[in-house]
């Protein structure tokens, strides 16, 4: 069955036959024509001498009527001429050619052969031969003599092949000759210029873009290679700008790289080839093809140097493209040398630069300084949440907080304690056995004083007595060799996830620290763990929530502040959308009153967490089991431990007889 894609014109035989139409228009039926066509009733095209026009038999009976739809209509078998139309209406065919325009359109590159680009869309359709032609064009075996005769050889002199004046003057009249003469036209430039461009050695658009004599090529193959090239510069300048784009799209983390941040993905202007500025810019004045490989960072350092041509080289020099591009090229160059000197002081990324020295910053232009200081604004801004309320002055108080020591004063019988104002020169010694740590008796020096207290003593107090009514703050944590031990299991637990090397798999260890009420707990293991994770490096380690009944407390190392989020404890997402930024951090969970376990977002990907809890198994069960978690027991504090608190508690009051 026969597919109308375009107008249809209907011719109606001589006979009177009904015309039916669809509401469509896009069927024709000539009621009474043959449905069933006999073998002989192809269409067939003949000149007519005497109306001198082109008419076509139809069926056995060889009647004859006037072709229609042009050269190229087609009649159907039953009573429908079908031509393909040049446009629809509502523009859906013009869109679908265009679609198919589309994925037909060759991708050029740099490296595409010349005579494919010159010769695309120009056929050989001049060796046709001249029969075929005119069977295609006005119908009929015309020259029955001259089968072999080609359309080149009847383009030169068409008179000897077809005498008639009237016809010959209709057949060079028919838009389908002309345009077959213009193709053999330009072929024949085509060809001609790419003799002399491979004679010239320029084989690809590359070499094209490089080569000084374009003024000698003619105007219609210049034009064409002119305009692929442009195509492939614009090409991959548009490339360029989207990933510039995509670039730019992305929001600023503590860990994003400073070159990343100066230059957000735009395209380095001084990485571009001097002879594509040129085509592109300055329509290829100045083009010289040793200046292939030259890049405008290199150019604009020393012009003279490749472009020899005094007058030339002042005009591209002083047109405001020129300026524009050089201004462009050297604040690159500022940044990229900037990024040097900050990449050599061991500065690559926005934390670094939060925390590298004044003189550091000091090394930088202007430019990059503010850059710098900005996106590590956005960052932090992006980091407030409405609900969190600063706490002046606090982070200062637990990360200065004062070291103070009580130790055993050896001489046998009488051996007393003494306090001393200081961090003690040595501590205890623990070593690895299995999972964890002992305390190691054997590396203490003998006869020297042995620590049997550590004191450390914040102004401010600390964060289990913040923003209790009623409560006043205690500012002293007593730590003994039991909470040290805690931590040095926990700082292995850091070391093992900033090595280098953690594994691709690798997530932070969660811990359950159980330890006696109160003092053993939140008053001195949550306390000496948090000052400890601030004292962390803060280039690995950008943040500590401290969680304790309803208050949540952010430590943010990278500005030292702590903010305190009151109430709901869906305001416990605020950890999840710092760990999303890119921040490395650490949870300290103190479970204040029974059954308050965590929730189960914590803590986020990436993040480490321990939970101190006194000895009831109700309070952890359940978090243990879905997160993992390690229990460390920490033994009660002795005799010893509990005489030096209270020789420290009585250290101003007068000694008794």
């Amino acid at each position: 069955m026969w597919r109308c894609c375009g107008r249809l014109h209907v011719a109606l035989l001589r006979r009177r036959w009904a015309l039916t139409v669809s509401p469509t228009g896009v069927a024709v039926r000539l009621h009474g024509a043959p449905t069933a066509p006999p073998c002989e009733c192809h269409a067939q095209r003949h000149w007519d001498c005497e109306t001198e026009q082109l008419r076509v038999s139809f069926g056995a009976s060889g009647t004859c009527w006037p072709q229609l739809g042009g050269a190229n209509g087609m009649l159907h078998c039953t009573g429908v001429v079908m031509a393909p139309c040049s446009s629809s209406s509502d523009g859906s065919d013009a869109a679908a050619r265009r679609g198919v325009d589309e994925r037909r359109r060759t991708k050029w590159t740099l490296d595409s052969w010349r005579h494919k680009l010159l010769l695309e869309g120009s056929t050989s359709r001049t060796n046709m031969k001249l029969n075929d032609f005119l069977r295609n064009s006005v119908g009929g075996r015309v020259l029955d003599t001259n089968e072999n005769v080609t359309m080149q050889e009847f383009f030169q002199d068409p008179e000897t092949f077809i005498q008639n004046k009237r016809l010959l003057r209709i057949i060079t009249a028919l838009p389908s000759y002309q345009l077959l003469e213009r193709e053999l036209n330009e072929r024949e430039i085509l060809l001609e210029a790419i003799n002399k461009l491979h004679h010239e050695g320029v084989f690809s658009i590359e070499q094209w873009r490089d080569y000084e004599g374009k003024d000698t090529i003619t105007p219609f193959p210049k034009a064409k290679l002119n305009a692929v090239l442009t195509q492939v510069l614009a090409e991959t300048r548009r490339k360029a700008e989207e990933r510039r784009r995509r670039t730019q799209e992305m929001k600023f983390t503590i860990s994003t790289n400073t070159e990343d941040v100066l230059f957000k993905g735009e395209v380095r202007y001084k990485e571009m080839k001097l002879n594509d500025f040129l085509t592109m810019e300055l329509d290829g004045e100045g083009i010289v093809a040793t200046n292939r490989d030259v890049v405008l960072e290199e150019f604009c350092k020393e012009p003279a140097r490749y472009i020899h041509d005094a007058g030339v080289l002042n005009e591209i020099t002083t047109t405001y493209r020129y300026l524009r591009m050089e201004e462009t090229v050297k604040d690159e160059m500022d940044k990229d040398e900037d990024v040097r000197k900050l990449q050599y002081n061991h500065v690559s990324t926005l934390l670094g630069w939060l925390v590298a020295a004044p003189e550091v910053k000091e090394i930088v232009h202007g430019i990059t300084e503010s850059f710098l200081d900005a996106a590590l604004e956005e960052v932090r801004n992006s980091m407030r949440m409405s609900a969190a309320m600063k706490l002046e002055g606090l982070y200062e108080s637990v990360h200065n907080a004062r070291w103070s020591h009580l130790v055993e004063l050896p001489g046998g019988e009488g051996t007393g304690l003494e306090v001393r104002e200081r961090e003690p020169p040595q501590s205890w010694r623990h070593r690895a056995v299995g999972n964890t740590f002992e305390k190691d008796d054997g590396a203490e020096q003998s006869g020297a004083a042995r620590p049997r207290l550590l004191v450390l003593t914040s102004d401010r107090g600390w964060p289990y007595t913040w923003n209790r009514k009623g409560v006043e703050s205690t500012r002293d944590c007593y730590v003994n060799c039991e909470m040290e031990r805690a931590w040095q299991i926990v700082k292995g637990d850091l070391t093992e996830w900033f090595s280098p090397h953690p594994g691709a798999y690798f997530e932070p260890k969660r811990r359950v620290l159980v330890g006696t009420p109160g003092i053993g707990k939140s008053m001195n293991a949550g306390s000496y763990l948090l000052y400890q994770l601030l004292h962390y490096d803060v280039r690995k380690l950008q943040m500590v929530v401290y969680f304790i009944a309803d208050r949540k407390f952010l430590f943010d190392k990278t500005s030292r502040t702590v903010s305190t989020y009151m109430g709901d404890s869906s305001n416990e997402s605020f950890v999840g959308s710092l760990s999303d930024r890119g921040m490395k951090g650490y949870i300290i969970y103190d479970v204040a009153e029974p059954d308050d376990e965590p929730s189960s977002d914590l803590p986020p990907r990436g993040w480490g967490m321990v939970l101190v809890s006194p000895p009831f198994e109700g309070n952890y069960k359940e978090w243990v089991k879905r997160s993992g978690a390690t229990k460390i027991v920490m033994n009660c504090p002795g005799e010893s431990d509990v005489k030096a608190m209270c020789v420290w508690m009585r250290r101003h009051q007068p000694v008794r007889e």
